[in-house]
């Protein structure tokens, strides 16, 4: 989503670093440059002078006039305004005192609410809690049954009506329902509608009003630009929400709302969703997108997301393969299958500091990983664990199996034998060597 701006930002503060003194006037051009990116990034007008602003007062003075990395400097200053124009903080989901925390969702159709709920009950879960999924959007046909669909996906109860019938005694329902059952949050789920109105606001505002909730959270269409900031505001008139979920942070729109709705609303964004899956869902850091646009990095997802999705025992055992170079096609599958579950290839790469700069122009396709994995599985156990045997005949016949050519099966075999060669090579090495290399602890 943030691509153009990030490629757009990281050439300003290229120019810059070609100058070992900054002036007011360099300081200006490149200002006037960051404001253009921002606002063809459909960043709201207002946030974008106010952003420029602070940068600006803080870029004129001393703390970079007399910093021997002046561009550094300024950098940094544009990622500390950054963070503080996307929320400032990592702003956690409150609890209630005494449970069950009830958590209303709020939103347009087609913003992705009901899915939204799902993840979040499936996060939920995930952090030790008893969610119960709420369906309250009587509206739209198949709410009701989509909401199940998902809820049986995400291994969370769904409390939902036999028939249609008032949103507000269904909610009421529900939280008697957790409180029978030991559910400690419900997620309710209500309807939406085209465009804002006032029944649909009524609606949502009773519900609030008969449950209490504790959060008031809008789900907000990341793809829909400026829209959603007015639709934010909207609802945080209507209903006074308290938080943001962004949806479809992955997409490809310009990403205006997401730097955006937090300054206008004064509202945090709490979580965002980046795909379409059940687990594209976290905690929203200001920090770590800050760092994304700018061409930072943000390994500190990435590891998260290791540690959830990675087996530990497996990837000791992987280790230790490694080290003895015993690593075979089998190990090379296995540790493919790991990476995919992580996310889209170029959003994994994107994560890691620098990499979005070199991967400029470079067409990262996740079908490259769906066709080493086909060669592979369309090899034999004994050829996984021993490549040599893989005469011209045997090459072929894989070719074949997998869709492919003989030539990219070729290409696979030679990679894998280099990069078994190396791991012989690192073997061998003592760990004061491999330290020095920044390859050992």
């Amino acid at each position: 989503m943030f691509d153009t701006l990030s490629d757009r930002l990281q050439d300003v503060f290229s120019k810059l670093r070609g100058h070992g003194r900054l002036s007011e006037a360099q300081v200006d051009a490149a200002l006037r440059e960051v404001r253009l990116a921002l606002l063809e990034a459909d960043v709201n007008f207002k946030v974008v002078k106010d952003f420029v602003g602070r940068v600006r007062a803080r870029a004129v003075g001393e703390e970079v006039t007399r910093s021997l990395t002046p561009a550094q400097q300024v950098v940094k200053i544009v990622n500390e305004e950054l963070v503080t124009t996307l929320g400032g903080r990592n702003e956690p989901l409150a609890f209630a005192p005494r449970p069950p925390t009830v958590v209303l969702l709020a939103g347009l159709q087609g913003s992705g609410k009901t899915s939204t709920a799902a993840k979040l009950a499936r996060w939920l879960a995930g952090k030790g809690r008893k969610p119960l999924l709420v369906a309250c959007d009587l509206q739209r046909p198949a709410a009701v049954k989509q909401l199940q669909v998902l809820g049986e996906q995400a291994k969370v109860p769904v409390y939902a009506p036999k028939e249609a019938g008032d949103p507000v005694e269904v909610a009421l329902g529900a939280r008697a329902e957790a409180e029978r059952t030991g559910r400690d949050v419900v997620v309710v789920d209500t309807a939406g509608r085209l465009s804002i109105d006032t029944e649909m606001m009524a609606q949502a505002a009773a519900i609030k009003d008969a449950l209490d909730p504790t959060e008031v959270l809008l789900v907000a269409d990341a793809m829909t630009g400026q829209d959603a900031v007015q639709t934010a505001v909207a609802f945080q008139e209507g209903v006074d929400v308290t938080g943001v979920i962004l949806t479809k942070l992955d997409g490809d729109a310009r990403g205006g709302a997401a730097l955006s709705i937090s300054t206008v609303t004064g509202r945090p964004i709490k979580f965002a969703t980046t795909g379409e899956k059940l687990g594209d869902f976290d905690a929203f850091h200001p920090d770590r997108l800050a760092g994304r646009i700018l061409g930072m990095g943000d390994m500190l997802t990435l590891i998260e997301r290791a540690e959830e999705l990675v087996d530990r025992e497996q990837a000791e055992t992987m280790e230790r393969k490694l080290r003895e170079a015993s690593f075979t096609l089998d190990d090379f599958l296995d540790q493919l299958q790991q990476v995919k579950r992580m996310g889209p290839l170029s959003q994994v790469l994107g994560m890691l500091p620098g990499m979005s700069q070199q991967l400029k122009g470079v067409e990262v396709d996740d079908r490259d990983l769906a066709r080493v994995e086909a060669i592979i599985r369309s090899m034999t156990p004994r050829e996984r664990a021993n490549p040599k045997i893989l005469n011209g005949s045997r090459r072929a016949r894989i070719a074949r199996g997998s869709g492919t050519t003989t030539q990219q099966v070729n290409a696979l075999v030679k990679q894998f034998d280099e990069a078994r060669k190396m791991m012989k090579q690192l073997a061998g090495m003592s760990p004061k060597r491999l330290r020095k290399m920044g390859l050992g602890r």
